[in-house]
């Protein structure tokens, strides 16, 4: 099973590219979401809302699994395509690539529009570069707060990131735990009858 991804390291936002009086500019974007392509496709098309196309594709999920691709007008698959096959030959996740287009006048044809979205988003995912990302699960947990220390002392030995602590009547916390430790911490949390948790997706 793997517990690692291939991701981008940076964001890489404008990088641009001419082809026959056409100016394209590719972005190549992190996200974890499809709500969260969403949101970086529209703040790109509200910085370009004259440009001719805006197209993208995305792929999403440590395996990724959630994936998209869009010619926004081009003939189609000449731009979505191009775009998502620059992403899977990296074996990237977690990203997403989008190409805008100010038309200049040119026609490009089929291969000709192939060839700019492929190269535009070749250059933008370079500039981006990628990094190993260890595969991750959220653990929500509840506990007294007597065995707060118990509890953190055990998360930080299992390499665990807190995203949200909060302490009321009882402690609660979600953590990111490495896949690899997944099976251990809960055996482990499983032994303290006082806490109680739950792996979310």
């Amino acid at each position: 099973m793997a517990h690692q991804y291939l991701t981008l390291a940076n964001a890489a936002r404008e990088v641009p590219y001419r082809e026959k009086g056409s100016r394209f500019l590719g972005f190549a974007l992190p996200v974890r979401s499809i709500e969260e392509a969403k949101e970086e496709l529209l703040k790109v098309r509200t910085l370009h809302p004259k440009a001719t196309h805006h197209c993208f594709a995305y792929r999403i999920g440590p395996l990724g699994a959630t994936y998209r691709a869009s010619d926004d007008g081009e003939p189609s698959s000449t731009a979505g395509i191009p775009i998502y096959n620059q992403i899977l030959s990296r074996e990237l996740t977690n990203v997403l690539v989008v190409v805008v287009r100010y038309y200049g006048g040119v026609k490009l044809g089929v291969s000709g529009l192939i060839k700019a979205y492929r190269e535009s988003a070749q250059l933008a995912l370079n500039e981006a570069g990628t990094e190993l990302k260890d595969i991750t699960y959220v653990l929500s947990l509840r506990f007294p707060y007597h065995l707060q220390n118990q509890v953190f002392a055990l998360l930080s030995r299992k390499g665990a990131q807190i995203e949200s602590f909060e302490a009321l009547e009882a402690c609660t916390v979600l953590a990111h735990v490495p896949s690899l430790q997944k099976e251990n911490i809960c055996e482990s949390f499983s032994q303290m009858h006082e806490v109680t948790f739950c792996v979310l997706d």
